[in-house]
């Protein structure tokens, strides 16, 4: 079996390009371990190629983001992993949407302890992206700070005081794991600085697992992460929720739910 992997553009990996390379890389070495031959590609190069005309791939797993790489591989019909047709839709904006139809545990609109507003419209590439507003009036600033570089399509919530996790899992699998950030982990734009060093609340593991992959199924991204905030009273709202991460505090054991994952759904579609 033959498997195309689609590299995400440096763009979309913010501080973060290598990384993200080293677990599609780990997941492609799984499946080359299982017998499938895999052929590993940028996103950008995909676009200007005509490799489906050349190759007879049984599926692609895809990190991609272009809109244009999206769009491709939904004429081609490949079966993928993630969806492109669920990529195109993925901004902030629809998974905040999607989360508050399912009653998630998220985190409420005002509070006394400051304010988020994040792009709505895409993922964050820049630090500027997401904002920490520490009161109405910088909120009010950081918005027409948004109107000035053209973005209109924002998400607002209050900030939440407690432990920042960091989640990650394979829908359909038992895999899954959370890990802290202030605890030596890596971080793209510094903001974890505003929930201080983790306390290690205690919590219910298998209640963010469920959210997390009744999450995951609404939005038909099968391989993703996310970021919670766990209160002292174990109590947790669910404050962003990504396609394919870069798992770098647990990589060989998500490459290896990844690729059984790719196996499973690749081999029932041929």
């Amino acid at each position: 079996m033959k498997i195309l992997a689609l590299t995400r553009a440096p763009q979309f990996s913010p501080n973060s390009v290598e990384r993200d390379k080293a677990i599609i890389e780990a997941v492609a070495k799984q499946l080359q371990t299982a017998g499938c031959e895999t052929v590993m590609m940028s996103e950008e190069e995909y676009v200007n190629s005509d490799v489906t005309l050349r190759y007879n791939f049984a599926g692609t797993l895809v990190m991609a983001r272009l809109p244009e790489a999206l769009r491709k591989l939904c004429r081609q019909g490949l079966p993928a992993i993630n969806s492109p047709q669920a990529l195109l839709t993925f901004s902030r904006s629809h998974i905040n949407t999607r989360m508050a139809e399912l009653q998630a545990p998220m985190p409420p609109a005002e509070g006394p302890d400051g304010y988020w507003i994040k792009r709505g419209d895409a993922c964050a590439q820049t630090k500027g992206d997401v904002v920490f507003c520490k009161d109405t009036e910088a909120l009010a600033r950081a918005k027409r700070l948004f109107a000035t570089r053209g973005i209109t399509d924002y998400v607002v919530s209050a900030h939440v005081q407690g432990d920042l996790v960091k989640f990650y899992g394979v829908h359909g699998t038992p895999f899954f794991s959370c890990s802290y950030p202030t605890d030596g982990g890596h971080s793209k734009f510094g903001d974890e600085s505003h929930n201080g060093q983790a306390m290690h609340y205690a919590f219910s593991r298998q209640s963010l697992h469920h959210w997390a992959d009744t999450i995951s199924a609404a939005t038909a991204i099968d391989i993703y992460g996310g970021d919670a905030i766990v209160r002292a009273d174990g109590s947790f709202c669910i404050i962003d929720f990504n396609d394919w991460p870069s798992f770098s505090s647990c990589r060989e054991e998500a490459a290896k739910a990844i690729a059984g994952l790719a196996l499973r759904k690749l081999h029932t579609t041929q």
